[in-house]
């Protein structure tokens, strides 16, 4: 169970007695931008996220009579003891972060995003011989370019019927090759018909000629947008001044189309581990294999550390159960017997936290921990196990670089395919619990966030 950190207590928190009237008082400092408020009960518990175009404004409305009569909130206002905020550049980036942080954090009074919800991509599968661009919410890892996430699958949908006017690829899914004639006698769809698409389902385009196109796509989505942008803006001024305002009208909305493209998070700052799918089963079975276990694992640890503003180390622990996050599971560690950045002797001081509490308590020990790290972080997490005299479970590291993974004593790495299903899944915890430990970091400051 997640408990209070038992030092640097801070004189400004709210106490039961006054912590509504604090936290209402508190908002009133919030700047006036885009952003992420967080509700906190008074045993500093989230209680509730939610995003801001106008952070004072919004956060400050929970304080309003409205609220207090309001069906949706009248229940559960008068739990609020504190408010914190987090900053963002966007609104789009804050849609993204209050749905990231409400999957994490589970607060109890969210009811719309703690389910599965996801966030649709706009994908480009670059190992066809003919790209086909797509949206979805369920992208693959390899053998494609991504873009997003997006907040809107309706606006990425609009916005892509206006690139294929432009850009003419095609959005079918026929396995298309330039070598077989028999595409020669293939009938091609309506958007042939209407050009919309290079058709070349029925070889009218060669196969670089059309990844010509694909390219200028791709550079579109990657900046390059302004000159377009600016020549339908000229057209749309001809056609008005020539009173066409029917094709003026057009022009108008694609152009907002187009310019909604930017409202997108990026691939890394809003990760969605859950949509980028790895085979449970299949990746347990293979690291029984790989690590020659006698039983196929169930519970997986991953273990990360990180640094925050001003030399504040933090270590992240994520919990996997027959190949999925359990989020009940997730600890936060403030680092507390380490000066400045050494990830050894942090990683040290965690692991020997973590797994004296666990054998104190009698609870189960993890079938395999997974430290995030190379030879370095693997052997001070063994030298934890030794110094506390505890008899470790299966402690594996995994090195980012060339994706190595070293185990205790045998100085050999072991290599595995990019495909194999075992090394994604360890991939999987490894880029979670470093996500955990990265991300959001300004909730790893209020000290009820952290495992003692």
């Amino acid at each position: 169970m997640t408990e209070p950190d038992s030092g640097n207590t801070e004189s400004s928190e709210p106490s039961s007695d006054f912590g509504f009237d604090y936290a209402s008082a508190k908002v009133k400092t919030f700047p006036q931008l885009p952003g992420i408020y967080l509700m906190k009960d008074v045993a500093g518990v989230v209680i509730y996220v939610g995003k801001a175009k106008n952070l004072r404004s919004r956060a400050s409305s929970y304080f309003l009579k409205a609220a207090a009569e309001d069906a949706r909130t009248a229940n559960w206002v008068t739990e609020i003891a504190d408010i914190e905020f987090i900053e963002c550049e966007s609104e789009v980036d804050a849609l993204l972060m209050e749905s990231r942080l409400i999957k994490d954090i589970q607060p109890k009074h969210n009811k719309d995003l703690k389910d599965d919800k996801t966030f649709p991509y706009l994908m480009i599968t670059t190992r066809d011989e003919f790209p086909r661009v797509e949206v979805t919410r369920e992208p693959k890892e390899r053998g494609v370019k991504l873009y997003g996430p997006f907040p809107s699958a309706g606006a990425l949908r609009g916005a892509i019927q206006v690139l294929q006017r432009i850009f003419k690829f095609r959005t079918c899914t026929l396995d298309i090759s330039e070598s077989d004639e028999k595409w020669q006698w293939f009938r091609p769809c309506l958007l042939a018909s209407i050009n919309q698409c290079t058709a070349p389902c029925n070889l009218r385009i060669g196969k670089e000629e059309y990844r010509r196109d694909i390219r200028r796509l791709q550079t579109f989505m990657e900046g390059g947008k302004k000159k377009l942008i600016q020549e339908m803006r000229e057209e749309m001024m001809t056609a008005s001044k020539s009173l066409d305002f029917e094709r003026a009208a057009v022009l108008r909305d694609e152009i907002n189309m187009l310019e909604r493209l930017e409202e997108r998070g990026e691939l890394e700052t809003h990760a969605q581990p859950e949509v980028f799918y790895v085979d449970p089963k299949k990746g347990l079975t293979g690291l029984r294999k790989v690590l020659g276990l006698s039983e196929t694992p169930r519970v997986i640890e991953g273990m990360d550390i990180a640094h925050l503003g001003g030399g504040e180390t933090v270590a992240s622990l994520v919990q996997f159960i027959d190949g999925l996050p359990f989020k009940p599971g997730y600890r936060r560690f403030r680092i507390q017997d380490v000066d400045g950045i050494d990830d050894f002797r942090s990683m040290y001081e965690v692991v020997s936290r973590r797994f004296r509490r666990l054998a104190d308590e009698g609870d189960s020990f993890p079938d395999i921990l997974l430290i995030d790290g190379g030879k370095g972080q693997l052997n001070a997490a063994m030298a934890a196990f030794r110094d506390q005299d505890i008899t470790p479970p299966t402690v594996i590291s995994l090195a980012k670089r060339e994706e190595e993974i070293f185990r205790p004593g045998i100085s050999e790495s072991i290599k595995l395919s990019k495909s194999s299903y075992a090394l994604r899944l360890l991939q999987y915890v490894r880029d979670e619990s470093h996500r955990f430990a990265q991300h959001y970091h300004h909730m790893l400051r209020n000290k009820s966030t952290f495992e003692r």
